[in-house]
């Protein structure tokens, strides 16, 4: 990077955080296909595998963004539209908090990625 922008270091950090949320979802599924009775073990195994690579997928992204890769910035955007999007769902079925957490959480990670301090970090500007 060549300069070293607060906001963009917040959105990386938001972004590991993100990451980090997914793999604690995947260890959940883990516990719950392990132990669970009655389960599809294809439709179990095949939701646990998405969980670990989408976290997988949002750290590469963060830690891509972090070295500076300006081309990563699109692929944080895009996580950042799929967290709205199942924020949105959230608030619809009655899980208010979490919902507006997630909306919250994705347009501030969002908002620090494109702000132009980030892109003058990333040589966008």
């Amino acid at each position: 990077m060549k300069d070293r922008a607060a906001t963009l270091e917040w959105g990386v950090r938001l972004l590991y955080l993100q990451a980090a949320g997914l793999a604690v979802l995947t260890a959940y599924l883990v516990v719950l296909d392990l132990t669970g009775d009655g389960i599809d073990v294809a439709i179990a195994a095949s939701l646990t595998v998405m969980a670990a690579l989408a976290a997988f997928g949002v750290f590469v992204v963060a830690r891509a963004l972090g070295r500076g890769a300006v081309r990563a910035r699109g692929p944080a955007v895009v996580v950042q539209l799929f967290l709205l999007a199942t924020g949105g769902f959230l608030v619809q079925i009655g899980m208010i908090w979490l919902g507006v957490g997630m909306l919250v959480l994705a347009a501030v990670t969002a908002a620090l990625i494109l702000v132009p301090p980030s892109s003058r970090a990333l040589g966008v500007d």
